[in-house]
């Protein structure tokens, strides 16, 4: 296993884990809400943390479903090409790939930084939340990564890991 590989393999690994905690305390918030709101109690903001929550969970499943090709491929044409044409064309979907969403994390690096060098806050809760907005470039920028390890990969003819 080359060092890329390993660095994809630790980065992939640790978002599912963060992930799995994000998606718990997601679960954990909306549960104490539905049981406080019997009691006429419901939790201020939690809409509003259970939708940034929603969005780490989702971000950092991103290059550990790259990396396993879970993700949902169309192949209606492509299955009756030729597997050297289907070897390209997946190279090709790669470099897009990892192109658009490195534009993907940069731009919301940007904006993140942007959104705290402001001071803006949340509306309900007024807490900052540009700590969400760069783990979802995070997230971002190891699908990117996993991409580009893909292509490396192929580039040197080995299989995948």
């Amino acid at each position: 296993m080359s060092v890329l590989d390993r660095v994809n393999c630790y980065l992939s690994w640790g978002l599912m884990i963060a992930g799995g905690v994000f998606l718990l305390a997601l679960m954990a918030l909306a549960t104490g809400n539905v049981v406080l709101r019997i009691f006429q109690l419901p939790l201020s903001g939690a809409y509003e943390v259970i939708s940034f929550l929603g969005a780490l969970v989702t971000a950092s499943a991103l290059g550990y479903t790259q990396k396993r090709k879970d993700h949902i491929i169309v192949d209606i044409l492509t299955e009756k090409f030729p597997a050297s044409v289907n070897r390209v064309i997946d190279a090709f979907a790669d470099v897009v790939i990892a192109g658009f969403f490195a534009v993907v994390a940069w731009q919301m690096v940007v904006w993140g930084i942007k959104v705290g060098e402001s001071g803006e806050v949340s509306e309900t809760m007024k807490m900052v939340y540009h700590p969400y907005i760069l783990g979802v470039a995070f997230g971002f920028a190891v699908l990117s990564f996993t991409a580009l390890v893909d292509i490396v990969r192929k580039i040197a003819g080995r299989r995948e890991a």
